[in-house]
This record gives C-alpha cells, sequence and structure tokens, in this order.
C-alpha cells in the first residue's frame, strides 16, 4: 500500500530524519512539504534537497504568517524558487484569525497577498494548496477569477454549497485526522467523490493527543474509507494516484 501525506509542515518537526523513517514505515511513498513564511520555505527548501524524490517542497505565504515578515522579500523568495516547487502553498485566507476578525484591512491585505501568490502559480504552471478558513467562498471565487486549473482546498470544512461549486470548478479537497471526529469536515469527505480527495496530516496540528507527523496519515486513510464505504486499500490507491496527478510526481 502505497500513500502520500499532501501537505506537512515536516520544518516544523524534529529529527526529521527520524520522521521520515517512521513514515516510510507506514508506507508513505511521498511527503508534500509546505512553507507559511520565509525562514519555513527556505527549511522546506534544504528538507527536499536532504529527501530527494521523497520530500517535495510547496513554497507560500500563509494567511496569518506575514504580519512580521517583509512581504516583498517572502513573495520574491517564493516567485524566484517557484520552479524547483510541486506547488504554492500554504496560502489563501483566514478570516477567523484575531488580527483578520479585528479589521478589514487585515483581511484586504491577505487577499492581496493570495492574489499575488495565485498569480505566481499560474504564471509558472503549478498547483495551489489553499488554505480558507472562515472565508471559504472568497478563497474559492478569487482562485477562479485568477484562472487556476489546479487546487487543493486543504482541510475543507467549509459549507457544502461552496464545496459543490468547487468541485464543479475541478478543484479537489483534502482529508486530515480531523475526520475522524470534525463534523463538517467529515460532511464535506461524505459529500465529495473520492476522485476529488487527497490526504494529509498537516502535521505538526495535534488532533486530542500528541503533534502529528506524516505517520499519522494512516489515521486519515482509515478515517476516510470508512465515510466513503470503501476498503481502506482502496482509499489508499485512489487518493496517492490523485495527489500523483495533482502534484506531477514521477
Amino acid at each position: 500500500m502505497k500513500l502520500i501525506d499532501s501537505h506537512a509542515h515536516l520544518s516544523d518537526l524534529a529529527e526529521v530524519g527520524k520522521v521520515v523513517e517512521r513514515a516510510k514505515r507506514v508506507g508513505i511513498s511521498a511527503i508534500i512539504a509546505v512553507g507559511a513564511n520565509l525562514r519555513t520555505c527556505r527549511s522546506t527548501l534544504a528538507l527536499s534537497e536532504d529527501f530527494p524524490k521523497y520530500v517535495y517542497p510547496a513554497l507560500g505565504i500563509h494567511p496569518t504568517e506575514w504580519y512580521t515578515e517583509d512581504v516583498e522579500e517572502s513573495l520574491r523568495f517564493v516567485e524566484e524558487r517557484v520552479g524547483n516547487c510541486v506547488a504554492v502553498g500554504e496560502i489563501g485566507l483566514d478570516y477567523w484569525d484575531r488580527e483578520s476578525r479585528k479589521s478589514e484591512a487585515v483581511q484586504e491585505k491577505q487577499r492581496e497577498i493570495y492574489v499575488r501568490q495565485l498569480r505566481i502559480a499560474r504564471e509558472n504552471g503549478k498547483p495551489v494548496s489553499i488554505h480558507g478558513r472562515g472565508a471559504w467562498s472568497d478563497a474559492l471565487n478569487l482562485a477562479k477569477e485568477e484562472d487556476i486549473e489546479k487546487a487543493v482546498f486543504h482541510w475543507y470544512s467549509g459549507p457544502l454549497d461552496v464545496l459543490i461549486e468547487l468541485l464543479d470548478s475541478g478543484y479537489f479537497i483534502s482529508a486530515t485526522p480531523a475526520a475522524e471526529f470534525s463534523r463538517d469536515h467529515r460532511a464535506a469527505l461524505a459529500k465529495a467523490p473520492l476522485e476529488k480527495i487527497l490526504i494529509e496530516t498537516d502535521s505538526p496540528v495535534s488532533y486530542h493527543g500528541a503533534p502529528s507527523e506524516p505517520a499519522d496519515l494512516v489515521r486519515t486513510l482509515r478515517a476516510l474509507a470508512e465515510l466513503k464505504e470503501v476498503s481502506i486499500k482502496e482509499a489508499a490507491r485512489m487518493t496517492t494516484l490523485n495527489s500523483e496527478k495533482f502534484f506531477d510526481l514521477s
């Protein structure tokens, strides 16, 4: 059984060599490591060099990670190195973040940074990994307006009407270990066809326990197979195929 963790903040984990060993033992054949700010983008690229053809980098500025950053330097870093990446991410909008809740200006800045990164992705033929917490509709509409062909809405837990529009636009969603317990996340995964779902851990996010790591992808897989009423083997086969095509892995 072959699995791909389509979204992990690998640079935020300690002893990455041991993390990779444990991931390989449970059948993970590739990890898409995502950046969130300038520091983690640099670390993510370095990890992809340490683990070639296993750790694949995605670079991006997260919607809540730019407040203390030099935004222009960060965006320039992403743009100059996008050719070395399999995606632009993690990018998007987050209207539930504390700073965003307090200020429409912060939301507008999020949209500006998001659109600029969508354009980097489009101009370089890269897919995008989108964070849309509390801003699902705006995140979708802006991706469509920028003519993004390939997008995955990571850990989708938004409204089902937006989900239907998202799927009709040809986009994907991803499942995390929260598929075990999150009502909204489970509802979205139940609605979406398996052919439009990737699996991930969003490591090192904690799911009612210790911080997660890519080896916890088996939790996502089991929960998704149960929801879709398919075998674990079939859920693994389809989600791996989806990720291979989405990220153009060879």
